[in-house]
């Protein structure tokens, strides 16, 4: 019996050892890659950003969170449509998040100091939407981090004077900008350069400030020029701004711009018949098109802009090079993405060549008012 009682006692001591040396094992943890998101979230152009995230969400959503065998953590960020704030958040993001790779941001003024921040710290990203050259190319060198999904202002100024001449038979312009902004003075160069090597006449070109509200000085000397093309390069809201008081004191031009307009806040009815430069039309009958628009309109119950469109591209892009890579490490996923070719996207076939930027048709879509939609013109070969 006593035998018995040492047994037992031993046994309790071995139980309570394996007990206390499971609570001292170290645990397996999953493997876990993070991936930076900054868009605009409020702020001027919020619905940017709003389309972007909803798109990158819907990409992770797709593969459940899960990439060459890590799971995916997003760390969110919103640059306000700032340059201050844009080089706030990228640093965070790249330094104390330790991310390793970023999906943003929207637009060219806060892409271009975060491509200066990511290049410090060799972080890869990718902009669905900043048109801007300064974005990967600065005076002639290559920002070797920074790459786009979209097209740039060259081409997409370019393309909207061809369609100006070509297909609206146009002869004269006056073109309006925001002197402060990159994107917006980047395509005003491109479309006053081409449209005046097609043969046009650039009537006038005038500057404002991103704050400016009234533009009736401008807008009184463009109805008294009469042009046949009033050029907008800036983003929905200031252009709805723009075109209802360019209505107001009877200018009878043909407003065009670029893909800064794409925004369901657009004045349909100041912007009615007007032409902007876009990256897909929701109308392309392509497999790769119709799955994405169903696909996104199941999840967020409406048709996705090119905004969404090529957020989810963007997102796709970094998802392939982390793919390719096989590794959390920043420098290896850079030189995956660098190295994709004939990457099938929902906007087109891409590679990347040197400058980091795809080559890519554009689409020109036709603003109708009455239906507050936009439909598919033309499509424009580089």
């Amino acid at each position: 019996m006593k035998r018995m009682k040492w047994v037992a006692l031993l046994l309790v001591v071995l139980f309570v050892f394996s007990v206390a040396l499971s609570g001292c094992a170290p645990k397996t943890q999953s493997k876990v890659i993070k991936i930076g998101l900054i868009v605009p979230l409020t702020g001027d152009v919020a619905t940017f950003g709003s389309s972007i995230q909803n798109a990158y969400n819907l990409a992770l959503k797709q593969i459940n969170g899960q990439v060459a065998g890590y799971t995916i953590q997003t760390v969110v960020a919103d640059d306000q449509n700032t340059a201050t704030q844009a080089t706030a958040v990228a640093t965070k993001l790249c330094t104390q998040d330790k991310v390793s790779a970023i999906v943003g941001s929207a637009t060219s003024l806060t892409t271009i100091p975060i491509s200066v921040v990511c290049e410090q710290y060799k972080v890869p990203f990718v902009t669905p939407t900043a048109t801007n050259t300064k974005v990967t190319v600065d005076n002639g060198v290559r920002k070797t981090y920074a790459f786009r999904a979209c097209f740039i202002d060259p081409f997409q100024g370019t393309a909207g004077a061809t369609f100006a001449v070509n297909n609206l038979k146009a002869k004269t312009a006056a073109t309006m900008y925001d002197q402060g902004n990159d994107y917006s003075v980047g395509l005003k160069d491109a479309f006053d350069q081409a449209f005046t090597k097609l043969g046009g006449k650039v009537l006038d070109t005038m500057a404002y400030t991103k704050n400016d509200t009234d533009f009736s000085a401008d807008l009184t000397k463009v109805a008294a020029e009469k042009p046949d093309i009033l050029y907008l390069p800036d983003y929905y809201q200031k252009v709805s701004l723009i075109g209802s008081q360019a209505r107001n004191l009877g200018v009878k031009a043909i407003f065009m711009g670029g893909d800064g307009w794409d925004s369901s806040q657009l004045n349909w009815t100041a912007m009615d018949g007007s032409y902007f430069t876009n990256h897909y039309s929701a109308d392309d009958p392509s497999p790769q098109v119709q799955k994405f628009v169903g696909d996104y309109k199941a999840a967020y119950g409406s048709v996705p802009d090119a905004l969404a469109t090529l957020g989810y591209d963007a997102t796709q892009i970094v998802l392939k090079g982390i793919t390719d890579a096989q590794s959390t490490d920043s420098t290896k996923i850079r030189d995956a993405i660098q190295n994709l070719k004939n990457f099938q996207m929902v906007t087109g076939t891409i590679s990347f060549g040197p400058d980091g930027n795809p080559v890519k048709a554009a689409v020109v879509l036709k603003v109708s008012g009455a239906d507050k939609k936009s439909t598919f013109a033309a499509r424009i070969q580089p």
